[in-house]
């Protein structure tokens, strides 16, 4: 399962946006640098990836580190001290959408490609069907399928079938 190995890739990544960020000495091309090399590292497979809150907020913060490093502390105008920019400091600096929601735009345009694809190729069964057989004990685990009409609801589109939408 690609989701398992997310949290491998974050620290990956991070770790080649600081060598990047300490050999390139012109700070106009670090959004362009995080927009074009560390995003689709830590992105790849993100169609597939069934996000709980939890995860959901790691990825938060691993953008918001990525951003404070990227645009650096401000001085304060009243204390004239050095401080970290707010997330909402941060949001306004970096003008592409955060990365939560670039999953889920990404995660519903695959669906509409699953949905064309219907039940004769592998995939289809793979992210919608229901495996036979019993389930492993404690919590039911979070589905692509569950992500997907978490996702039409908050988009206001929350009794339609996904399916029938695509």
């Amino acid at each position: 399962m690609p989701y398992q190995h997310q949290p491998l890739t974050l620290l990956r990544a991070l770790r080649y946006f600081k060598i990047i960020y300490d050999n390139v000495w012109y700070p106009a091309c670090y959004p362009k640098i995080l927009r074009t090399i560390i995003l689709p590292v830590v992105l790849h497979g993100c169609e597939t990836w069934s996000l709980i809150l939890r995860k959901e907020r790691r990825l938060r913060m691993f953008e918001n580190r990525v951003l404070r490093r990227v645009f650096g502390p401000r001085r304060d105008a009243v204390t004239r001290e050095w401080r970290k920019l707010h997330n909402e400091e941060l949001n306004d600096l970096y003008s592409s959408p955060n990365i939560v929601w670039v999953i889920k735009s990404r995660r519903m345009r695959w669906t509409g490609h699953v949905a064309c694809v219907g039940e004769r190729r592998g995939i289809y069964r793979v992210l919608v069907g229901k495996p036979e057989g019993k389930r492993p004990l404690g919590r039911c685990w979070h589905r692509w399928e569950d992500n997907i009409k978490m996702d039409l609801q908050e988009v206001g589109c929350g009794g339609m079938d996904w399916i029938k939408l695509a």
